[in-house]
C-alpha cells in the first residue's frame, strides 16, 4: 500500500484575535495537512523533532490520535519545543512571532522505509535551513533513489525573504527533487521578486520541475504542466482563520492525486479532468480548514469527505 510521509517542523500555535488568545493548536506548515490526511484515512508517517517537554508530548498525543505514526519524531532533551503567536489580522490572516530552543544535535531519527510512488511531502524553511540541510538531503536522496513522488510546498515567508540570494542554490534543489511544486504568490515575490506565476515557472521552476502550482489566498490557482496549463477561480468565502489554509490545499492535492492513482510513471500525462479533480480536493479542504481555529480538517468533515 503507497503512504504518505511528511517531513517538516512541529510547533504549537497560540492564535490570537483581536488581541486575546483564542486558541492553543498543535502546527506546522506539512504536519497540518499529514493530520488532515490521517483523519482521511491515509496511511501517514511524520519525520519531524519536538522536545522531551510538555508541549512535545501534546503533540505526539495529537499525532496518534489522529493516526499519524510518530515513530520517526526526534524527542530532545537539549532544548524546548517551539511556540509561535499567530495574530490574526482583519482578514483573519496571520502574522507571526516564533519561540525556538533547539539543540545542536537535529532530526537524529532512522528514516521510515519508502517504496516506489509513496508521496513526501516538504515544505517550508525547515527543507532550506542550513543546520538541517544535509539531513534533509540525505532523506531526499534516499526518497529519490527508492523511486517516491515528492511534493515541494515553498511556504517562504517574508521572514526569510532577506536570504533569498544566500538560499537560492538550495531553493533550486529542492525544484530538482520535485515532482510537483506549490508556490504562492507571496513565495515567489518573497524568493524571486516574481509577482507573476507563469514568469516564475518559465523563469525559474520549469527547468527543474514541470509541474507547478501556485495560489493566491482567495485569487486564481494557476496549474502549469506538459499536459495542462490552466486556472481555476476560488469561491469566496468567510474565514475564521486562515492558518493552514495552503497547507491543506497539499494535503487535499495529495489525497487526489492518490485516488487517482497517479505515480512518478504517471505525472507528465495527468489529463486535464484529472487535474480538475485533484485541484477540487485542495479547494475543498482548504475552504474547509478556514471555518475554524483548527490548522487541519475537522473529524467530522474528513468523515463524510472520504466515505
Amino acid at each position: 500500500m503507497r503512504k504518505i510521509v511528511g517531513i517538516g517542523e512541529t510547533i504549537l500555535d497560540i492564535i490570537f484575535k483581536n488581541e486575546q488568545p483564542t486558541a492553543a493548536v498543535p502546527g506546522g506548515s506539512v504536519f497540518n495537512g499529514i493530520i488532515s490526511l490521517g483523519r482521511l484515512g491515509m496511511p501517514v508517517t511524520m519525520i519531524t523533532e519536538t522536545g522531551c517537554d510538555k508541549i512535545g508530548g501534546i503533540i505526539k498525543n495529537f499525532m496518534a490520535d489522529n493516526g499519524v505514526d510518530d515513530s520517526h519524531v526526534c524527542m530532545y532533551e537539549d532544548g524546548r519545543t517551539a511556540v509561535s503567536l499567530a495574530y490574526l489580522n482583519e482578514r483573519n490572516d496571520a502574522e507571526y512571532v516564533f519561540y525556538k530552543d533547539y539543540p545542536k544535535a537535529r532530526l537524529d531519527v532512522e528514516w521510515p522505509e519508502i517504496n516506489k510512488d509513496d508521496i513526501v511531502m516538504m515544505g517550508s524553511y525547515f527543507v532550506l535551513n542550513p543546520v538541517l540541510r544535509s539531513k534533509v538531503v540525505e532523506f531526499l536522496d534516499y526518497a529519490r533513489k527508492r523511486e517516491a513522488f515528492i511534493y515541494y510546498d515553498i511556504n517562504f515567508r517574508s521572514t526569510h525573504a532577506s536570504e533569498a540570494i544566500k538560499l537560492y542554490g538550495t531553493i533550486l534543489e529542492n525544484f530538482e527533487y520535485a515532482d510537483i511544486v506549490r508556490g504562492s504568490t507571496e513565495d515567489f515575490n518573497n524568493m524571486f521578486k516574481l509577482s507573476d506565476p507563469q514568469r516564475a515557472y518559465k523563469q525559474e521552476v520549469s527547468f527543474y520541475c514541470k509541474q507547478m502550482l501556485c495560489t493566491d489566498a482567495d485569487g486564481d490557482i494557476c496549474l502549469f504542466s506538459p499536459s495542462v496549463t490552466k486556472k481555476y477561480m476560488v469561491n469566496k468565502i468567510d474565514t475564521v482563520s486562515t492558518i493552514g489554509a495552503g497547507d491543506n490545499f497539499n494535503a487535499g492535492i495529495i489525497f487526489g492525486l492518490m485516488k487517482e492513482g497517479i505515480g512518478r510513471d504517471e505525472i507528465g500525462s495527468i489529463t486535464e479532468g484529472q487535474w480538475d479533480r485533484i485541484i477540487a480536493h485542495g479547494q475543498a479542504l482548504a475552504a474547509q480548514v478556514c471555518q475554524s481555529f483548527n490548522n487541519s480538517i475537522s473529524k467530522e468533515f474528513a468523515e463524510s469527505y472520504s466515505s
